[in-house]
């Protein structure tokens, strides 16, 4: 879990910048580009193939450890401690997982697949930055990713740290910068998915 949970943070930070082209504000050109160097570069496309193996183990590892957790206390406490014990969503992450793994259905199917899948141009491409404006039109598509944001920043909350931690880097010497780094993590970077549907449905983008 926690070696592919590391991998995926490194892929987030990739996908947030490449994404993050789009506030130049310039019609699409930088992320456009940014787009086509991504779904033509050899080494990202073999890369992308270890992503979903990465992507499909770590649901896989979350799922058996949700449920060897679950076989393991055949009768519930009588009195829940909640919060005393530990925060909430660390004790929610099966479900944050599964709203994660399903905006993630949602976004593959509104842009990965189409773009890899249909050739609607000359090169074979879409206009990556046209589709994000006409998909992010819909309140209800814009609904979804905020949704889904939310989820994924709860979900880094305690899986940043506790992959560090399951790895026996969280030393007591790095053990607070971790978790501040590890927080900041999961505030920047949802806020920044975030943004993107919330400018275009705003208009902020051209």
């Amino acid at each position: 879990m926690a070696l592919t949970g590391l991998f995926l943070i490194l892929f987030l930070v990739v996908h947030c910048y490449v994404n993050a082209q789009i506030f130049w504000n310039d019609g699409g050109k930088q992320f456009n580009e940014a787009a086509h160097f991504m779904g033509t570069n050899v080494v990202i496309r073999i890369t992308e193939i270890g992503l979903f193996a990465f992507l499909i183990l770590h649901i896989v590892q979350g799922l058996m450890l949700w449920a060897k957790n679950r076989s393991r206390r055949s009768v519930k406490y009588a009195v829940t401690p909640g919060n005393k014990v530990s925060p909430w969503y660390s004790r929610s992450m099966a479900l944050l997982g599964t709203l994660v793994l399903l905006f993630l259905i949602v976004h593959l199917s509104q842009f990965w697949a189409p773009n890899r899948f249909s050739q609607t141009t000359g090169n074979g491409e879409l206009d990556l930055y046209a589709r994000m404006k006409e998909t992010f039109s819909m309140p209800w598509v814009v609904a979804v990713y905020l949704l889904g944001c939310f989820a994924l920043a709860w979900h880094l909350v305690h899986g940043f740290y506790s992959a560090f931690q399951t790895m026996g880097l969280a030393k007591h010497n790095y053990k607070k910068m971790i978790k501040c780094v590890g927080v900041a993590f999961a505030i920047i970077v949802p806020i920044i998915f975030a943004l993107m549907p919330i400018c275009f449905y705003t208009g902020c983008l051209n």
